[in-house]
């Protein structure tokens, strides 16, 4: 499925916090939204995921607007997790999972033996199976960063969007989580990620979306976008980019870009 903005604009409290802006999410790669704090890059998630209504432009599920799709097919088809990590009922891990089941369900209805699988496969895959009779109240921030991140996986949706999945995971975790985000994309799904650990993006991502000041100001497969000029402007720095035994680095020098 391809997830496409074209010249989006969305006004939020009275203020227009994304202009004209257009990018294209393609199936079997991952997408890196990066840019500076307050940039306008969860704001662009959140409209793609369609939880936000834009004032100008299109966003659009295969060519169909996003608006014309009933929301259960919506949520079956597009999977978004969220930078916060709050949960206000005293819920298990497995329960959290549990959730990413719901566009699936009847209502009521219990789980079925597919929803059970879905869940169980999840859990093993954020590695968080050993905290599924958890409180997520007990957990770490990290431990609450791959609980949430199995709900989204046990969504089985062909769209995965997360706004700074790793942020706050060791590095052990980041890259695990990384790479199943790398396994999804290489099955075919769209993967749209918020992210500013620019190095994990040069590893990970196939394209990128550079976010400034609200617009977009370049998009595009990683290695041609994502040049040292480019994140320089967008960031305010100067960028050093190179590769260290094989992986690529991107590393800030100086507030002189």
């Amino acid at each position: 499925m391809t997830l496409a903005a074209s010249n989006v604009s969305v006004d939020l409290g009275g203020a227009r916090v994304l202009q004209a802006a257009s990018c294209r999410l393609a199936p079997g790669r991952i997408t890196a939204i990066i840019g500076p704090n307050g940039a306008g890059k969860s704001t662009l998630l959140r409209t793609l995921a369609g939880l936000l209504r834009h004032v100008e432009g299109s966003v659009t599920l295969d060519e169909q607007p996003i608006a014309d799709i009933e929301p259960r097919a919506l949520a079956r088809a597009i999977a978004y997790l969220p930078q916060e990590r709050t949960v206000h009922w005293p819920l298990s891990v497995r329960a959290i999972a549990a959730l990413g089941r719901i566009p699936h369900r009847g209502a009521p209805s219990g789980e079925s033996p597919a929803d059970v699988g879905a869940i169980s496969a999840a859990l093993a895959a954020a590695n968080v199976s050993h905290l599924a009779e958890r409180s997520f109240a007990s957990l770490s921030g990290g431990e609450r960063a791959r609980a949430l991140f199995s709900r989204a996986l046990a969504q089985q949706a062909r769209i995965l969007l997360a706004d700074e999945p790793v942020a706050g995971l060791d590095p052990a975790h980041a890259i695990e989580l990384f790479a199943i985000l790398r396994q999804h994309a290489e099955e075919g799904r769209t993967i749209g990620v918020v992210v500013h650990e620019l190095s994990m993006a040069a590893r990970f991502c196939h394209d990128v979306v550079i976010v400034d000041a609200g617009r977009v100001v370049a998009s595009g497969a990683w290695a041609a976008t994502a040049t040292a000029d480019r994140l320089g402007q967008a960031f305010g720095v100067r960028m050093l980019m190179g590769s260290l035994e094989g992986q690529p680095i991107v590393v800030p020098a100086s507030p002189d870009p």
